[in-house]
């Protein structure tokens, strides 16, 4: 199986090295930034400069970008797949995308004879680097099979969610309920801090009964610590995927409060400076809000 891969960045990087260290003969595509390309290349991936040229070299084309803006574009913009793909391969999206848009690409590729899979993705760049990715994916049966050898060299874990356009839901779904966590310990925290609580009192509480997550595990020790990035997600990102998940539900017809409200929460961190620090960084909104200070170890 040839693979081409398009965009490789924070987890993009790691998938392609992957790919190319299990065996895959990989062509890969990035961005302005050299690094990752040139570490690939170097680790025996060929370099292509346009999708469509990508798509004569593969039999499965992997996409990886920050959301629907970026995969249309990689499908319908000058020298797109749109125009190249052939019927055989497979296009493979495992950016965070809107399930509407990932329908559209479904039924246009579909014409051409070309399978458009939804194979979102969870955990860090760390697990993706280490192969150690979860994978949402939509698919026909026979479609998740032809491409799982693939997954398998960068996953874990690897979910078949349903078919074309489960994949996108899911991961919507999951990061709403992910990031909705986030804002609660953002708030919970600064709500200990200006009620004189012990934090780290207060930490040892929330991690010995039910209230404890794996996402409070990653925020709050480092955060008592003085560090913001233990939950490496840049806020931007966790605010167009929440943008996502409330177009999700109004297209549902879904009363949303809560999705809204958690929505709104990144838009107000990113409007006040902090949409490149990682989703940590709502504990940093919320000292700027209050003109109060989260008291670390650090400080004594």
């Amino acid at each position: 199986m040839r693979i081409g891969f398009i965009g490789v960045g924070m987890m993009g990087h790691g998938m392609a090295k992957n790919l190319v260290e299990k065996g895959f003969s990989t062509t890969v595509l990035g961005n302005s930034n050299r690094a990752p390309v040139d570490d690939l290349v170097s680790r025996g991936a060929r370099e292509g400069k346009h999708p469509d040229e990508i798509a004569t070299t593969a039999d499965v084309i992997f996409l990886c970008v920050p959301g629907s803006p970026q995969v249309e574009q990689v499908i319908y913009g000058p020298r797109g797949l749109k125009g190249a793909v052939k019927q055989g391969q497979i296009v493979v999206d495992c950016s965070t995308s809107e399930p509407s848009s990932t329908a559209r690409i479904h039924k246009d590729l579909q014409a051409l004879s070309v399978p458009f899979v939804d194979a979102p993705l969870a955990r860090t760049p760390r697990e993706a680097e280490a192969g150690k990715l979860n994978v949402m994916v939509g698919a026909e049966p026979e479609i998740f099979a032809r491409i799982k050898p693939a997954l398998d060299t960068f996953a874990e874990n690897i979910f078949h969610v349903g078919g074309p356009g489960a994949g996108h839901t899911t991961k919507l779904v999951n990061n709403f309920l992910a990031m909705g966590q986030a804002a609660l310990i953002a708030e919970a925290l600064m709500a200990g801090q200006r009620a004189g609580l012990d934090l780290n009192a207060f930490q040892k509480v929330i991690t010995a009964g039910g209230a404890n997550s794996g996402i409070f595990q990653m925020i709050v020790p480092r955060i008592l610590e003085g560090d913001d990035t233990g939950l490496p997600f840049l806020l931007r990102l966790a605010q167009k995927d929440l943008r996502y998940y409330t177009h999700l539900t109004e297209n549902l017809s879904m009363p949303a409060q809560l999705g809204e409200c958690v929505h709104q929460t990144f838009v107000q961190a990113a409007a006040l400076g902090f949409g490149d620090s990682m989703v940590g960084a709502l504990v940093r909104a919320q000292e700027k809000i209050n003109n109060v200070k989260i008291k670390t170890n650090a400080a004594g």
